[in-house]
């Protein structure tokens, strides 16, 4: 009897023993499977985090290398343009500004402006000329002009003019600039592919 509950005993144990190491191999397999996924799904992402960081820093070094690009070319024509600008204003600066400041060319000019203004309509005309020249051209203006023109004619004078003068008529619908900024920046535009050419080869 003894030996027949020993027999159940050990046969019990060794069940017990052999389903709680299958159970236990079957949760360690289970663990090992999640463990594995979980290392996976982390060297995944891991992956994914380093393509990402390398695309980013792959697209800011292009911007970066482009915004510098831009900035240089940007300075370097800026530099040209300034170059230009000194030539020209070296060769033409002030020679307008001289010869448009000639009381008696800007008499002869603006009589022949106002006499085809005069012949074509008659408007009242609105003139704008050097304050530097106010006090030559103030009577030529109030006498002489005045009397040769159907129409009235006010005069102002301003310091923004260095020589020169505009015209047209009172109610600002036109003018014709004839200042000396005005022939400065035609013969500019004139000269500039010139002098482009001559300093940069372009």
């Amino acid at each position: 009897m003894e030996n027949k509950l020993q027999e159940l005993t050990d046969k019990l144990y060794k069940e017990g023993l052999s389903k709680g190491k299958e159970e236990g191999e079957a949760i360690i397999a289970k663990a090992e499977a999640k463990a594995t996924m979980i290392i996976e799904e982390a060297q995944k992402k891991a992956k994914e985090i380093v393509r990402k960081a390398e695309n980013d820093a792959r697209d800011f070094r292009v911007k970066v290398e482009g915004d510098v690009k831009m900035a240089a070319t940007q300075s370097v024509q800026a530099t040209k343009t300034d170059i230009e600008n000194l030539m020209l204003k070296g060769i033409i600066g002030g020679k307008s500004a001289s010869v448009l400041s000639s009381v008696d060319f800007v008499k002869e000019i603006i009589t022949a402006v106002a006499e085809r203004f005069n012949s074509q309509e008659s408007v009242d005309l609105e003139l704008v000329l050097p304050e530097s020249l106010k006090a030559e051209l103030e009577p030529f203006v109030s006498g002489e002009l005045a009397s040769i023109l159907s129409s009235k004619i006010t005069a102002t004078y301003s310091g923004r003019v260095k020589g020169g003068f505009t015209i047209g008529p009172k109610d600002g619908s036109y003018f014709i600039d004839l200042t000396a900024e005005a022939f400065e920046n035609l013969i500019g535009e004139y000269m500039r592919p010139v002098t482009r050419k001559m300093l940069f080869g372009e």
